[in-house]
């Protein structure tokens, strides 16, 4: 179970702290990791369960650069498969591309077990 919150600040400018108070409410929701992720643009938090990818799956996910962020609330049942290969062309697999130093990252992963 995860948690996520966000608003843009186009015709809204929340007070000092929404964001953390949104991500404190969902806390049940995912009690074992919290992070916000703040601009004059943008506000989103993520609440997680841990359960697996105990170690590097913190959100939200930030590109190094960081004009690309992410908040992720869903099951990757290839998970295992994805940490084996290295490129696979499949037309059919769902993709998240994220700007890296030197690069990009791309991160495959299929929503049907």
């Amino acid at each position: 179970m995860c948690g996520i919150a966000g608003f843009t600040k186009k015709n809204y400018e929340p007070g000092a702290g929404r964001i953390q108070t949104a991500a404190d409410t969902l806390i049940h929701r995912g009690p074992d990791q919290q992070g916000v992720f703040e601009t004059n643009l943008i506000s989103l938090c993520a609440t997680r369960l841990k359960i697996i990818d105990l170690e590097s799956g913190d959100q939200p996910i930030v590109s190094d650069d960081g004009d690309t962020v992410i908040v992720f609330n869903g099951e990757i049942y290839n998970h295992a498969e994805l940490r084996r290969e290295r490129v696979v062309e499949d037309a059919a697999a769902y993709w998240i591309v994220m700007p890296r130093a030197g690069g990009f990252v791309y991160h495959r992963f299929s929503t049907s077990k």
